[in-house]
């Protein structure tokens, strides 16, 4: 048998965003849960694929994108030679952070890591770090070629 699962309490449904709190549940609860051990990995993936489903010509349209899907408020922070350096904010996303729902970003780095190779015709790698004392998300976003 596997180790207890940590359930939900339902008044958590009320501190998310009404807008989103369905798609919350869905990407944050399910999707990892469904694809086990490998979901970063694939996450990652999918992030990836679903970028390239848009016509993604400059930053600005990489923000767009964040914020239109509801990921919350990209910000360039700090630019480099070889990495770009991301914070991702939203108070929706400070929600989902307090309550402990939002462990990983990997499909948003995917998605990210695959956006600006777009930009900037490079491949590129994303990694995240979320700091939950300030409710953020950090990307970096690091130039492989």
């Amino acid at each position: 048998m596997t180790k207890k699962q940590q359930l939900i309490p339902l008044t958590a449904l009320n501190k998310l965003d009404s807008q989103t709190v369905g798609h919350d549940i869905l990407r944050y609860v399910s999707l990892p849960k469904l694809l086990g051990q490998e979901a970063e990995t694939i996450l990652y993936y999918m992030g990836k694929n679903l970028a390239r489903s848009f016509d993604i010509n400059s930053l600005d349209d990489v923000h767009f994108i964040f914020e239109k899907l509801g990921w919350g408020y990209l910000e360039l922070v700090k630019q480099r030679k070889n990495s770009l350096t991301f914070s991702l904010m939203a108070d929706a996303l400070a929600r989902r952070l307090q309550l402990d729902l939002a462990k990983e970003f990997r499909f948003e780095a995917g998605f990210l890591a695959e956006a600006i190779h777009l930009v900037h015709q490079t491949t590129c790698e994303c990694v995240e770090k979320v700091n939950k004392n300030i409710h953020q998300v950090q990307f970096k976003v690091i130039f492989t070629e």
